[in-house]
């Protein structure tokens, strides 16, 4: 019984470990369309952010399968509940790299000096995903405190990004509307660090059954 347990929750964690996958996927091809302007690029999002909803089904069946028919207590009891906390988390990541698509026709083809720190916020996001979700199949704490401590790093630089675009705006009131877009995919980016902190509290709680509330992104 415990060997067919075993072999469904490395099912789980290798579907985990897809859909982080795919979630770093559309972060990278977001931060690409940003940077480089390029519309095809950003229709590689949306059914990339198709996949990760249907890994969510997928996973989510899984887990209720474990449950049901397993029964899990204590830690495996914890790992699948995470589990399924987890993939909302990612699965709101897809989304938002879909929104950040949403935006790039407004932004007509312009680069600024806020877009490379943008990208480098992507890099910083995507990391932290795979990191959380590393976290998880290792059951790792400590990986999963450096994902949460990471998320600093994101703060600093939307709050870099935005005070440069609010000096953008002083300067130049007829640059507000592109500002506002810019700055608005910065805010998807900040997000996305949220959401793969939330992912490591739940990997966290995975191991040692304490939890701190993971706070509500949209």
């Amino acid at each position: 019984m415990r060997t067919r347990f075993d072999e469904q929750l490395n099912t789980l964690h290798q579907e985990l470990i897809r859909m982080g996958a795919l979630c770093e996927e559309v972060i990278s091809l977001a931060a690409s369309a940003l940077i480089q302007k390029d519309d095809a690029l950003a229709a590689k999002i949306a059914p990339l952010d198709h996949e990760i909803d249907e890994k969510e089904r997928q996973i989510e069946s899984v887990c209720l399968r474990l449950l049901l028919q397993q029964q899990p207590v204590a830690g495996d009891l914890r790992q699948i509940s995470a589990a399924l906390k987890m993939i909302t988390d990612l699965e709101r990541i897809g989304d938002q790299a879909e929104d950040i698509a949403e935006i790039l026709p407004f932004l007509n083809g312009r680069t600024l000096p806020e877009h490379i720190q943008i990208r480098e916020m992507a890099k910083e996001t995507s990391q932290m995903v795979t990191d959380s979700v590393d976290a998880y199949v290792k059951q790792d704490t400590a990986i999963a405190e450096a994902v949460i401590a990471a998320d600093d790093i994101v703060d600093d630089y939307f709050i870099a990004i935005k005070n440069s675009l609010i000096s953008l705006i002083a300067q130049n009131p007829n640059e507000g509307e592109y500002a506002l877009d810019l700055l608005m995919a910065a805010k998807y980016f900040e997000r996305i660090g949220d959401h793969a902190t939330n992912i490591a509290e739940w990997v966290q709680f995975s191991v040692t059954g304490e939890k701190n509330t993971p706070q509500e992104v949209n």
